[in-house]
Order: structure tokens, then sequence, then C-alpha cells
């Protein structure tokens, strides 16, 4: 894929992000509104794939001398694979804090009312804790792969 069509599918992906938002926010106070700017997000959308998925496969098939670069440089699957590790760790102490937050505080709230309930509690909001934990053992899993 030449860096042009890199550009063009970029561009077309961010226009597709906010034409929808421009639709949703400049158009009629009415239900359908939100149908229209819903229709235009999966028609982009979907319509993006479809053309980066041909653009992808449009080009040139990998010779041996490109695989040989491939698996001697450090390329796309490192680059991927701390993607996935930051997503792992970044997405599930995302998880772990909204969990932590609503569990957290109706413990505070039942403790106040009856004292003998904070070991049930806390087993709670170490469960809500523990999500934090799991993302980040997985990260590291990820991060011991790629070395």
């Amino acid at each position: 894929m030449t860096l042009a069509i890199q550009i063009a599918l970029c561009a077309a992906l961010i226009l597709s992000i906010f034409i929808p938002g421009i639709v949703f926010l400049k158009g009629e106070r009415t239900k359908g509104r939100l149908k229209s700017a819903l229709a235009i997000n999966l028609f982009t959308f979907f319509g993006l794939l479809i053309i980066a998925t041909v653009a992808m496969f449009a080009g040139a098939a990998p010779t041996f001398a490109d695989e040989a670069q491939a698996a001697a440089g450090s390329g796309l699957k490192e680059g991927l694979g701390y993607i996935a590790a930051a997503l792992s760790t970044g997405i599930s102490c995302l998880g772990g804090g909204i969990a932590v937050a609503s569990a957290a505080s109706a413990a505070l709230g039942a403790i106040s009312e009856d004292q003998s309930i904070l070991g049930k509690s806390l087993i709670y909001v170490g469960l809500a804790e523990g999500v934090c934990l799991y993302g980040l053992i997985i990260s590291f899993m990820i991060i011991g792969q790629l070395g």
C-alpha cells in the first residue's frame, strides 16, 4: 500500500468520525437525527473497512527478501505487541477503577451502618482490584513473548 493510499484512508477515517457527529449536532431536534447519524456512521465505517481491505490485498505479493527482512528487523509484530500490552493494562485498569468506585462506595455505606461486615465488603473491593492485576499480568506475558 502506498503512502498516498494510507493518507487517503486516514483522512477518510477522520471524516467518518466527524461527519456523523456534525449530522447529529446540527440536525433538527427530532428522533430522526439519531437514526441518520447512526446510519451515516455505519455506512462510513463498513465502507472504509471494505476499501481498506481491498487496498491492503491489492498490493504486490511479498517475496522471500521481504519475509527475511521482516524476520530480521523489529517490525509490525513488536509494535502491535507493545500496543496490545498497553491496551490490556489500560483497559483493565479503567474497568477496575469503575468497579472499585462502585464497590468501595457501597462498602463504605454498608460499614457505616453495620461494622461487622467490614471483612465481607473488603473482599468485594479486593475482587474489583484484581481485574487490574489480571490485565497487568497479561501485559507482562505479552511483553515476555516479544523479547
